[in-house]
């Protein structure tokens, strides 16, 4: 039997490399989030408030529902807590390709 060897998780539901790493980035987003959230003891009512969504919606961003939320949407939460995602393209010296993604704060700007 062939074993079957996956970089993530999202690699065994598509075929799509494009796809797949939407779907690993949205994760990370919801985590992200979720972790913040927690961070601040943030309730449901804080979150609706901030994110300005509503319960149902909070409750599907809290129990991780990826399909429910593009990037675009995950982006805009970052933003209205404060950050934004800052991606950068650097070559090392030896023109091996580095890319490197950050938050950066909206009050730093």
């Amino acid at each position: 039997m062939e074993e079957l060897q996956y970089t993530n998780i999202f690699d065994a539901i598509t075929d799509d490399p494009a796809e797949s790493a939407d779907l690993e980035f949205r994760a990370d987003m919801m985590l992200v989030l979720k972790n913040y959230f927690q961070s601040k003891n943030w309730t449901q009512s804080d979150i609706m408030a901030k994110l300005e969504i509503s319960q149902p919606r909070v409750s599907e961003l809290s129990r991780g529902k990826v399909d429910k939320f593009s990037s675009d949407k995950l982006i805009g939460f970052l933003a209205k807590i404060g950050y934004t995602i800052k991606p950068t393209f650097k070559l090392k010296d030896d023109r091996t390709p580095i890319f490197e993604c950050t938050t950066r704060s909206l009050n730093e700007v």
